[in-house]
């Protein structure tokens, strides 16, 4: 099993810059996508950016240009800098890896428990 631990939330102003990050620990185990999500209020929880194994990376069309995810497979750690930030970017960001444990036929899902981002004057 993995454990993710997100860090890095808070309340930022409007055109202001955030980062988060989220390192992965557990047993034995190899990551093939890395990605954000958030939810932000009345909204379902939709994808903000993925870092592929192969460093491909995609974001949401509202994030493009402002946010910038990266990786360390080493250290199994994925950050997201957040520039130009704007209310409607406050919700919570969730941390995701699909990884496959030593010994297991296939990959799941991994889930951390999550980080407010506020924007607000």
């Amino acid at each position: 099993q993995l454990q993710l631990v997100e860090s890095g939330g808070g309340l930022v102003q409007p055109g202001g810059s955030l980062g988060l990050s989220c390192a992965a620990s557990g047993t034995r185990f190899t990551v093939y996508h890395m990605s954000w999500y958030r939810q932000t209020p009345g909204n379902e929880r939709e994808l903000v950016a993925r870092l592929t194994r192969g460093r491909d990376t995609n974001y949401s069309d509202s994030v493009k240009g402002r946010f910038t995810i990266a990786g360390d497979n080493v250290k199994n750690t994925v950050y997201l800098q957040m520039n130009s930030l704007k209310p409607e970017d406050t919700g919570v960001y969730y941390c995701n890896m699909y990884a496959r444990v030593l010994g297991e036929v296939s990959g799941t899902n991994y889930w951390g428990e999550g980080t407010l981002v506020t924007v607000a004057s």
